[in-house]
């Protein structure tokens, strides 16, 4: 037991902690959720922890947005940071009114017309022919340095997904992909950002692997959209080959190296180019930076048998799909 100030008898009592579950209706569907509250011992009296930021709405809201496949809050930040447009802007070039992107970053459920405009911006061709067609309101110079950065997103985004629609198909987003479409661009990122300063060529998978599961633990959705398969040595995306390689191919963005590690040969990636940050979300990106400190001490050996440990591991079947909903498991 706690001791709070009741808000009934005005005064610190001590209060009992009670976890239930509530169904929400939203837009016509029930979810159920998960809420806290506190009860008085001396009066009897039901209250919120007036310290918690916890909202069941927006949970619920998350949920609703999975299960129709619509894009969440951080997902729509993201993209817009990533084509480097405030919020002015986009909001301009969809014709909408300024406050309605900012609600919608900020946590209101947008309507389905809406979510299917979103959803064509996740292609940056689409964007530019916004910025050309109906961005007149930008001036001429904006406009310009604008058609010029987004020129060269679409080639790297449309090169990247040439090859992976080749080599890997595409899957609808579900559990097994953390409930977002593979993300060619924040898988790379991810992988460069982990190779900043050198990184052992076994660790790179299992950091992949936590950042993706916290991030899903955290906030209900994956950073890249990939999915793990339970492998001998721990968790990997899967077709981990294929990107590591074009990124050291094509891409020319990590460098691989073999050292001396005491009487071992170990292989380190190393980053060739600074991670584009921008491509990430602010949650993103403080999970991506938790995870590499976390782990920043781990050799390979150890980050491995710290994974075995994890529930998702022990319950997965050797050679198959690792389920988001161990996420909750997480050790960390």
């Amino acid at each position: 037991m706690a001791k709070e100030i009741c808000a009934n008898c005005e005064k610190v009592c001590v209060v009992e902690l009670h976890k239930e579950k509530e169904e929400l209706v939203v837009r016509g569907e029930p979810i159920v959720v998960p809420v806290e509250y506190y009860k008085c011992t001396e009066c009897g009296a039901e209250f919120e922890d007036p310290k918690s930021i916890y909202d069941p709405l927006v949970v619920a809201y998350e949920e609703y947005r999975k299960r129709h496949n619509m894009m969440q809050p951080e997902e729509i930040r993201s993209l817009r940071q990533k084509y480097g447009l405030t919020q002015k802007e986009l909001s301009g070039l969809l014709g909408w009114g300024a406050v309605t992107l900012t609600r919608y970053e900020n946590g209101a459920l947008q309507d389905k017309t809406h979510d299917t405009v979103l959803q064509m911006i996740r292609d940056p061709k689409n964007v530019l022919m916004l910025v050309e067609q109906k961005g007149a309101f930008l001036g001429e110079k904006r406009r310009k340095q604008l058609s010029e950065s987004l020129s060269k997103v679409q080639e790297g985004f449309h090169s990247i997904r040439a090859m992976l629609t080749e080599h890997v198909g595409y899957y609808k987003p579900d559990i097994f992909s953390g409930f977002r479409k593979l993300d060619p661009v924040k898988l790379f990122q991810t992988i460069v950002f982990f190779c900043v300063g050198g990184t052992l060529k076994t660790k790179i998978n299992k950091l992949i692997f936590y950042a993706d599961f916290k991030h899903f633990k955290n906030y209900s959705v994956s950073i890249t959209g990939a999915r793990f398969v339970r492998l001998q040595h721990g968790p990997v995306p899967d077709n981990y080959e294929l990107y590591l390689a074009a990124l050291q191919g094509e891409e020319g963005s990590i460098q691989l190296r073999e050292e001396q590690m005491g009487p071992y040969t170990g292989e380190v990636f190393y980053a060739s180019v600074s991670p584009d940050l921008l491509v990430f979300s602010d949650t993103e990106l403080n999970v991506l930076t938790d995870v590499k400190k976390h782990f920043e001490n781990y050799n390979a050996s150890q980050i491995r048998n710290y994974s075995h440990n994890e529930k998702a591991y022990k319950e997965t079947p050797d050679g198959q799909i690792i389920s988001y909903e161990y996420a909750n498991d997480l050790q960390i």
